[in-house]
């Protein structure tokens, strides 16, 4: 029988794509977010132990921790704010006399590969001190150390892609040059189930990275030859610091600023593997560690066949709502906005409830595109995620899954889905589509809007918006009862044909 596994950081890019790896060895694996509920909807919710805890507070996750043999460290505050380093040690500090004192066998944490000798970036000087505390806990722990994770969803992998594909030619900063020993997502991934089993006398760090070591600039070079992409033009210029390419990158890629400026900062540091000493507990497989041309194929796969199992984005945006929901009765007495909109549709609910689900990404919102490009631009002004972030998957939403701004909060099958704004606004936002069937073959299509404004600022965005929600929300609705028609069998009918009137419009 395996081991009993503990797995923080779930909701995250590698933590979710962990959990069904060790399913696969045999062990028991025990899920440990603050919120379960965003788990709805994974393939392996069901073949685990969901468990509701906080890891900044201590009883909580020591009582989380209790009657595991291996604790799995995949928490970071990485694009949190400018406090985000005191978070980290906060949080590693009490993980580490929680896993101390619950007994547990081995810590596994993910931590970042970083230059001995130098002034770190904040990012890496964050994972340092992390892996430093894991060490000195008292507890066997194994320090995995990374530097760029290629997979489909991966931030890094990400920023590079887009900058790769949209700008054929670039002026970059110079460390565009600097060297890096990339490593693929599924070598990751072996390294980290590997970790579980290693003996209790382990108790250290490790280098882990692929068979190549690039520059940033081949990188982005190889990547364009394996997708097919002309060679592209990049200059190296010595004025760009790390702020300003941030700020650029933040505006070329999906990555939102907050998140891209401790990414491009720990690019300035050359990072490369000074040791393979991992190979002797988790030895390499018989053909050898995946190298980057091939990383990139399968990550462009995953990508093109929809088959991309967690995003960066799957963390959510630091600061964004988590709740209450609308329905809560706490809202009593509160401001509380409405826009609400039903309209007839001559579509089965089947149907509508297909076009629900692939609104956002590039299937975009169905109406007024450019009114939400310029939300998007600038909600990325103000440090949010825009309209790039997409989605993970263009024909089915999952709780939790980012769509654009938003995040889904809540999936009734067939029936509806609440979107959570994680936009910069002034207050509490949600944005709901239900269908219900009808008797005449049809179904009603409902619309809702939700907004609880903060202070007189919410109050006054609220009021300044409201003019443009006939054209934004009505227009929405439209469309997607439009397109419904238009799929609906042995209907025909176009997007352009002719629009259902809206049964009500409530404020």
């Amino acid at each position: 029988m395996g081991l009993s596994i503990a797995v923080t950081g779930v909701t995250g890019y590698v933590g979710g794509r962990l959990v069904p790896e060790l399913l696969a060895a045999g062990h028991r694996v025990r899920a440990v977010a603050r919120n379960p509920r965003r788990l709805e909807g994974r393939d392996w919710a069901q073949d685990v132990e969901l468990v509701e805890a906080d890891a900044q507070e201590l009883d909580q996750i020591r009582a989380a921790l209790t009657g595991v043999d291996v604790a799995y460290y995949l928490i970071h505050s990485l694009g949190s704010g400018r406090r985000f380093e005191a978070r980290d040690w906060r949080t590693a500090l009490t993980f580490a006399q929680a896993a101390r004192e619950a007994g547990v066998g081995r810590i596994v944490y993910l931590g970042g590969l970083y230059p001995d000798g130098e002034d770190l970036s904040p990012h890496l000087e964050s994972r340092k001190e992390v892996g430093e505390i894991l060490l000195a806990s008292g507890v066997p722990t194994t320090v995995l150390r990374a530097a760029v994770i290629l997979g489909s969803g991966s931030a890094s992998f990400e920023m590079m892609r887009y900058l790769t594909e949209r700008l054929p030619a670039m002026t970059t900063p110079r460390w565009v040059d600097n060297r890096i020993q990339p490593i693929a997502i599924r070598d990751v991934l072996r390294y980290l189930v590997g970790s579980a089993t290693m003996p209790p006398q382990v108790d250290r760090a490790f280098d882990i990275g692929g068979p190549e070591v690039l520059t940033y600039r081949e990188m982005m070079q190889r990547y364009a030859a394996v997708a097919g992409l002309r060679r592209r033009v990049i200059v190296g210029v010595g004025v760009l610091t790390p702020r300003l390419s941030s700020l650029w990158v933040s505006l070329v890629t999906p990555v939102p600023g907050p998140l891209a400026r401790p990414l491009v900062e720990s690019l300035v540091h050359e990072v490369v593997c000074d040791e393979h000493d991992i190979a002797r507990w988790v030895p390499d497989p018989p053909e050898g560690l995946m190298g980057f041309d091939d990383a990139v194929r399968l990550a462009l796969a995953k990508i093109q066949d929809a088959d991309v199992a967690t995003r960066w984005s799957s963390a959510s945006v630091p600061g964004a709502p988590s709740g209450p929901l609308p329905s809560d009765p706490d809202w009593a007495g509160g401001s509380l906005y409405r826009d609400e909109r039903r309209t007839h549709v001559d579509a089965p609910a089947e149907v509508v409830w297909e076009v629900l689900q692939e609104v956002g990404g590039e299937r975009g919102w169905y109406s007024w595109p450019l009114a939400w490009r310029v939300r998007g631009l600038l909600d990325r002004l103000s440090g949010g995620p825009g309209l790039r972030r997409g989605r993970r998957d263009p024909r089915r939403l999952l709780v939790d899954d980012a769509v654009d701004f938003w995040r889904v909060e809540a999936v009734v099958p067939g029936r509806m889905i609440r979107l959570r704004a994680e936009m910069r606004v002034p207050g509490l936002a949600w944005l709901e589509l239900a269908v219900r069937p009808e008797p005449d073959g049809g179904s009603t299509l409902r619309q809702v809007a939700t907004f609880h404004p903060h202070g007189l600022p919410g109050q006054l965005y609220w009021w300044t918006v409201a003019p443009f929600h006939g054209v934004v929300f009505g227009g929405m609705q439209r469309g997607m009862a439009a397109e419904a028609e238009r799929r609906a069998p042995g209907r025909e009918g176009s997007p352009g044909g002719p629009l259902p009137r809206p049964l009500t419009a409530a404020r």
